[in-house]
């Protein structure tokens, strides 16, 4: 049975489903020889289709990973500018062939906690605005901003036309051009706090993530995972997020 080739890569793993759109815009998948385009359909049973080159013959493993993401990377698995992607951050042997992509995204000058997968299901579920996934950062931002301004930030800011969900803002510490806050948001516009932080009049200098829902870059009793490196999500952090999204049974 046929099926749209986008489908087939979200269902495989390959990508997430608007990634995979992407991905056969880009001209980067081909079917039997020929650069796929948005609406073509294959039978994986008996259809060549290639990734970036790759014949992809089977679903990959499902491999989840947590990625301490440096300033100047983008959060792309390929970038028509040719900035360092974070897949470019990979081992040669998961950046071709295995599906990995990003979940959600941090922008080139923010640093932190950003995941990758090549399960498109649980992509869809973490990204959908439905299920408020919490992301903690921290945030330098100059001057000192008052508390009436904070608890402005935390009740929600009119954004683009539309007010942001109520988010967690604690000052960790105050020095006299800056102040260091923790912010805890559970959606995920583009450039959200940094769009915040201007409209309340404060710039950030700084914007670190140190965690998504309960994955840290530091768990407790744990070492830092270092700037740039990554490491293997744990069963029970993979099932926790698959929980979250309610894919504890494979469904939604």
């Amino acid at each position: 049975m046929k099926e749209r080739v986008q489908k087939i890569l979200s269902q495989w793993g390959i990508a997430s489903r608007r990634e995979a759109e992407k991905m056969i815009q880009d001209g980067r998948v081909k079917l039997n020889g020929k650069v796929v385009e948005l609406g073509d359909k294959a039978d994986p049973r008996k259809d060549k289709l290639k990734v970036d080159g790759v014949v992809i013959k089977n679903r990959p493993e499902l491999t989840y990973i947590l990625l301490n993401k440096p300033a100047g990377v983008v959060s792309t698995c390929k970038d028509p500018q040719n900035r360092k992607t974070v897949i470019d951050l990979l081992p040669p042997e998961l950046r071709t062939g295995q599906g990995l992509h990003p979940v959600g995204r941090l922008d080139a000058a923010s640093t932190g906690a950003l995941l990758l997968t090549n399960d498109g299901e649980l992509t869809m579920g973490l990204t959908h605005p439905r299920y408020h996934l919490p992301k903690t950062y921290e945030v330098w931002v100059e001057g000192n901003p008052p508390e009436n301004i904070l608890n402005t930030w935390r009740e929600g800011v009119m954004l683009l036309g539309k007010k942001t969900l109520p988010a967690e803002v604690k000052v960790l510490k105050r020095a006299t051009e800056k102040t260091l806050l923790k912010v805890v948001l559970t959606e995920g516009r583009n450039r959200q706090i940094r769009l915040i932080a201007e409209e309340l009049g404060f710039k950030v200098i700084k914007l670190h993530r140190t965690a998504i829902d309960t994955i840290l870059l530091q768990p407790p009793k744990a070492p830092m995972l270092p700037s740039g490196d990554f490491r293997f999500l744990t069963p029970f952090e993979v099932n926790s997020l698959k929980k979250r999204v309610n894919l504890t049974t494979g469904k939604k």
